[in-house]
């Protein structure tokens, strides 16, 4: 009487370890499923590959940046709608952004490349820099010195360079610092005529402000120019991560290049 329970326990066991493997594999699609909502609506990963954000974000920075800060728009949501742009014209849900945010955008001369800068002028805002002194609506902003920052070049060099707190039009203190800019970028950054910021478009500047490809640059001079609301992608929240000198994926220098004191420290 034994033998035809034996022999059913057997005829069972495929079907346990068929249905181990499922679940297994049901897991694992739930947990990539979870993954995609997240990075696609909620919060998405970038690094920082320049130093045009110095002190705000260095180098070897890993950040998060809210994709739900100011809606959605195509150039924020990936697929099928940046094939078929005109699917969703302009932002869902959308939220103004403010001055002082640090934001991450498409580039609006290509429209694919991601750019990370501080929102400076807003619609309708006249900008001007007058010997490195920024003017919002022929104001001259607020900047108050700081300690020098010691910023480190190539071959490993390093040099102290003036470094200042800057406070916006609305209360937004960030730091900045200023040094000597690239042949690039330099004729454009210390001394500029007026830009007024056209309806629904806005001016981002580097808090490396001599050292920033941005909306004081022409496009065609390979800088930004005003950027279309319908090009932000997200605001920067929270670096969660930080290396010095090295690729992240190289684990074994960490205890020696990781920057420890920037994990989790909020964007401001």
């Amino acid at each position: 009487m034994s033998e035809p329970k034996t022999l059913k326990r057997a005829a069972d066991a495929p079907a346990v370890k068929e249905e181990g493997w499922w679940e297994t594999i049901k897991v694992v699609v739930e947990a990539l499923i979870i993954a995609l909502v997240v990075r696609t609506l909620l919060f998405q990963p970038f690094n920082i590959p320049s130093g045009s954000l110095i002190p705000t974000l260095l180098v070897g920075d890993y950040i998060f940046v809210s994709k739900y800060a100011y809606g959605y728009s195509h150039f924020s949501l990936p697929g099928f709608l940046d094939l078929f742009p005109s699917a969703m014209p302009g932002r869902i849900f959308s939220s103004q952004p403010k001055r002082g945010d640090v934001i991450v955008f498409k580039l609006p001369r290509d429209g694919e490349t991601d750019y990370i800068k501080r929102l400076i002028g807003l619609p309708g805002d006249k900008i001007q820099m007058i010997k490195d002194r920024l003017y919002i609506n022929g104001q001259m902003v607020e900047r108050q010195p700081l300690p020098p920052f010691t910023a480190t070049g190539r071959f490993n060099t390093s040099e102290e360079v003036p470094h200042y707190l800057e406070t916006l039009p609305g209360g937004v203190s960030h730091e900045i610092i200023q040094l000597d800019g690239d042949e690039n970028s330099m004729p454009y950054t210390a001394n500029t005529d007026v830009y007024q910021v056209p309806p629904g478009e806005y001016f981002f500047m580097g808090d490396n402000r001599d050292n920033s490809s941005d909306s004081r640059v022409p496009p065609d001079k390979g800088g930004v120019g005003y950027v279309p609301f319908e090009n932000l992608v997200g605001r920067a929240e929270v670096i969660f991560f930080s290396v010095d000198d090295a690729p992240a994926w190289e684990f074994w220098r960490w205890p020696w290049t990781v920057r420890w004191n920037r994990m989790f420290h909020v964007v401001r």
